[in-house]
């Protein structure tokens, strides 16, 4: 009987988070930029909910983006700084998910390259890993991020990442599939572990992780 109970309460509660969640989505579509230099674009609204532990909501105030690891000067910077410190940069992107959707955005944010200049990585430095709010890893390698202009997102579409969507930073991992786009990232650690494996890459999905190839481990 309990059980239940919990089951419907959880199930109207979900609903009603749903509800509001789909509300605020149609808010910010109808501000997004669905256009971009002749190009059509996707929506916030095509994107389907698929983290490990739901959306995540950080503190602006406490919230702090670390650059730690292999790295001369190890440093923090609020959302403000990362926002306005850097120069920034816009990008068309499709974002290609495991799951067999896609969709194709209009990010803008600064470069990963240009945060990684004022902390001096390493000489031994290979790999950067990707930490998020709510614990979910995945690493690139040093090379591919420096060699494609790998932006670290704070916008889609024209507005600011939406809390469900990965506020306040989003890796953009163009050419890799969707579970190499860490969502609500809080540091960037540089690390000689070129063999790390993330959340995904624990359970047998590829370290590789680019859509030329299986998202699965041969």
């Amino acid at each position: 009987m309990y059980l239940i109970v919990g089951v419907i309460i959880f199930s109207f509660a979900y609903g009603i988070y749903a509800f509001i969640g789909n509300g605020t989505d149609s808010e910010l579509a109808s501000t997004e930029i669905r256009e971009y230099q002749g190009e059509r674009l996707g929506s916030i609204n095509d994107f389907r909910e698929n983290s490990i532990h739901g959306p995540q909501s950080v503190d602006e105030e406490t919230f702090r983006l670390k650059i730690s690891g292999l790295v001369t000067v190890p440093y923090e910077l609020t959302i403000n700084q990362v926002e306005n410190s850097f120069k920034p940069y816009e990008k068309v992107v499709t974002l290609n998910c495991v799951e067999g959707w896609s969709v194709k955005i209009l990010w803008e944010g600064v470069k990963i390259e240009d945060l990684l200049s004022n902390a001096g990585v390493k000489s031994e430095g290979k790999v950067l890993i990707f930490h998020a709010v709510d614990g979910y890893t995945s690493a690139l390698p040093l090379e591919y991020v420096m060699a494609n202009d790998i932006l670290l997102a704070y916008k889609m579409n024209g507005v600011n990442l939406p809390p469900y969507d990965g506020y306040p930073f989003q890796v953009v991992a163009e050419s890799k599939w969707g579970y190499k786009w860490v969502k609500w990232v809080n540091e960037i650690e540089v690390s000689d572990n070129v063999n790390y494996k993330g959340y995904w890459e624990s359970y047998g999905y590829s370290n590789y992780g680019g859509i030329d190839g299986s998202f699965r481990e041969n």
